[in-house]
């Protein structure tokens, strides 16, 4: 369906100049097969990056196994649901953190519950799902292993964009039915990278040692993911989301090819036009699916530690499995924006 903005024909344009050139170029390479752990409660940025994945899949460049929620809310995994639904893929397994993960509230969760605002179809479902509330969904770490033991050796990647909870589990997971190796073998057999959502690596309004919510709300689990992850870590601290406004332009104008779309309806919930919204989440998944596309400069191999109160400090080791984002100039940051919102919006 064409925009009603006019942009039909600029937005094909737009995404080849900035996504690629020719179709051959898109499709070169196999999808990325990747793990999406969020917190999908507090803020909207999660919606928008569940979004761009199902757009970088339409286009054959990644492909979701599953999506596990590492925040307690009742309508979290149903909210998950209703967007894979959405874009028409229903087989993707949905996990949830168990007992002793963070409890979070949410003032977007409840369009899992909307109801149709057209006379004809007045009392149905707004956004589909067959899940209907947190209990009804398995267990995370238990989907993390099986999406894992699946996989071909050294290929997922996991995009981390909310608490820290789900994956030091996975770590600590025993050997089971699924496979007869421990979490952390498990990891390092299955997964080339870890890109996460998580930390500063610049002062933020002065403050040099910045708690970042990501890491505080489970900041022992954080610290172990730090300590113990076994494969390649790429952070994406809380300046590089800051930076990057999603444009509330875009929410009120680029999502008109439905009558309801989950991305706008979330934005404009919390963060209503004309505010823009800072894009933290949406930043791992561009680096973990065209990473080499160049979007973000990336600082020389090190360490990041997580400190007693949650601030992360890196120190640069040749040896090292971390390495943080970093936004080098106002090309780059324009550059990015554009593909941003180029996916997230992309028509179903």
């Amino acid at each position: 369906m064409a925009r009603s903005t006019g942009r039909g024909w600029a937005w094909a344009f737009l995404v080849a100049a900035t996504l690629g050139s020719a179709p051959a170029a898109l499709h070169a390479a196999a999808p990325v097969p990747v793990i999406f752990d969020t917190d999908i409660c507090g803020d909207c940025d999660d919606v928008a990056a569940l979004a761009m994945l199902h757009a970088l899949e339409s286009r054959e460049q990644c492909r979701l196994l599953a999506v596990t929620v590492t925040a307690n809310h009742a309508l979290a995994a149903p909210f998950v649901d209703c967007i894979n639904r959405f874009y028409g893929r229903t087989e993707i397994p949905v996990g949830v953190v168990r007992p002793g993960g963070v409890e979070e509230q949410s003032v977007y969760l409840k369009l899992a519950e909307a109801t149709q605002d057209v006379p004809a179809f007045a009392g149905k479902e707004r956004y589909p799902h067959a899940l209907r509330h947190a209990k009804d969904a398995p267990e995370a770490v238990a989907v993390l292993r099986k999406a894992l033991a699946a996989a071909e050796d050294g290929s997922v990647v996991v995009v981390q964009v909310g608490f820290s909870t789900n994956l030091a589990r996975l770590l600590d997971s025993p050997a089971d039915a699924t496979s007869p190796l421990d979490g952390k073998a498990l990891v390092a057999k299955k997964v080339k990278l870890l890109e996460l959502m998580a930390g500063a690596f610049q002062p933020i309004d002065g403050n040099a040692a910045y708690e970042e919510y990501n890491v505080v709300k489970d900041r022992a689990a954080a610290a172990k993911l730090a300590e113990a992850w076994p494969t390649e870590m790429i952070w994406s601290g809380f300046e590089i989301g800051i930076a990057l406004p999603y444009p509330s332009q875009s929410i009120l104008e680029d999502f008109r090819d439905v009558p309801h779309h989950p991305v706008a309806e979330s934005y404009k919930i919390l963060s209503p036009p004309p505010q823009d919204r800072p894009s933290w989440d949406l930043t791992s998944v561009l680096d973990g699916v065209l990473g080499s596309r160049g979007y973000f400069d990336r600082s020389p191999p090190g360490k990041v530690t997580v400190t007693e109160k949650g601030a992360t400090t890196f120190t640069p080791d040749p040896q090292g499995k971390h390495r943080y984002l970093i936004l080098k100039d106002a090309a780059a940051r324009a550059r990015v924006i554009e593909a941003l919102v180029q996916l997230s919006s992309q028509p179903r």
